[in-house]
């Protein structure tokens, strides 16, 4: 078992790595504090898988739970699925000495996470993420929301949760093409903060596809601590953290235009990475070596590097509509040869030129 603790004064909490962790879940609960009615909320998917041992553990703690649903996939994350998922917490009788579980990967969490910060004006929240993806990026730092038709979480909140549980034993339910996605997330923080993390991946690709449970265990607890790091400095984005966006500007695009269902999110932000060390090389970050490193690893773990089809203006708008851009220009996350990075400026016609879209 690891824990690590996220240091933000009075939003300070932990985050729990360990296999078979979701028995635990009811008595860590209860040792933050926490109280009333437990709302568990899942997805169809995820739901059948863990929902019941999720359950037993609050009722086995003394909790009261209410279990809830949402549907799958990035496309509910939108304001109807809030609005159902304010009804539900209504009719469960959740009030203000109550908390929400997210039990799922990062729609879950994102979306439940939001309905807990603006449920009468905030209640707590855990994270239970189930999808790697979730594990090493989405559960952890406290941005919650949803969708907007013209842009993706354009609508939300810096909520941090009261603990983040992680039982890497749920990626064993985990599909290959979701699992692959969720290691885009985990090569970025290689390519931008941690050049050692990045050769330790290189190194062990092949058991990372073969979900080693003790490289899996490492290659979370490593995403979680550098992403805590970055947090710690800039909780709410104010300049350092938008590192962490690195592949995400052009990847957004995509994953807008697509409509939230041609592209999941992890194949979005690849090909945004792709694109990204691109724009870096041009702007002489780094080198072409570095270049065919970075790409040779994300096409080594299945992730996609085909840039979709696209309407050159739909595009630029969807660029645009970017939540870094400020006066009609954008703050651009680069990387700086391996393991460390560099912001630039640009309007988004020039990044459809400095990535290679447009000659």
């Amino acid at each position: 078992m690891s824990i690590l603790s996220v240091n933000l004064a009075e939003n300070s909490y932990d985050i729990v790595i360990e296999r078979g962790a979701l028995t635990s879940l009811g008595q860590r609960c209860r040792a933050v504090g926490l109280k009333g009615v437990a709302a568990v909320v899942s997805n169809p998917t995820v739901a059948p898988l863990y929902g019941a041992a999720v359950q037993a553990s609050l009722l086995a703690a003394g909790f009261t739970v209410a279990s809830i649903e949402i549907p799958d996939g990035e496309e509910y994350k939108n304001s109807t699925t809030l609005n159902q998922l304010y009804d539900s917490l209504l009719s469960a009788g959740v009030d203000r000495g109550s908390f929400v579980v997210a039990l799922g990967g990062g729609v879950v969490g994102d979306v439940a996470g939001y309905a807990a910060a603006t449920w009468m004006r905030g209640i707590p929240f855990v994270q239970v993420p189930t999808t790697l993806l979730a594990q090493v990026d989405s559960s952890v730092g406290g941005k919650t929301g949803i969708d907007h038709p013209k842009g993706k979480n354009l609508i939300g909140a810096f909520y941090q949760p009261r603990l983040v549980l992680i039982d890497v034993d749920t990626l064993a339910t985990l599909d290959q093409r979701q699992f692959r996605a969720g290691l885009a997330e985990v090569i970025k923080y290689g390519v931008v903060v941690d050049l050692q993390f990045f050769e330790f991946i290189e190194t062990n690709s092949a058991a990372i596809l073969e979900m080693d449970p003790d490289i899996l265990i490492k290659i979370v607890l490593r995403s979680c601590q550098l992403k805590a790091g970055v947090v710690e400095l800039d909780e709410r984005e104010a300049g350092l953290r938008a590192i962490l966006n690195y592949g995400h500007t052009l990847g957004h695009a995509f994953e807008s235009l697509s409509g939230y269902r041609g592209l999941v999110h992890g194949e979005a932000v690849a090909i945004g990475m792709m694109l990204a060390v691109r724009v870096s090389a041009a702007e002489g970050f780094c080198s072409q070596k570095e270049l065919l490193r970075i790409s040779t690893l994300i096409t080594r773990c299945g992730l996609p590097d085909e840039i979709p089809h696209y309407d050159r203006q739909q595009l630029l708008d969807a660029i645009a509509a970017d939540k870094k851009s400020k006066g009609g220009n954008l703050t651009f996350i680069c990387n700086r040869g391996i393991g460390n990075y560099a912001m630039s400026h640009h309007t988004p016609e020039e990044l459809l030129i400095l990535s290679g879209l447009e000659a």
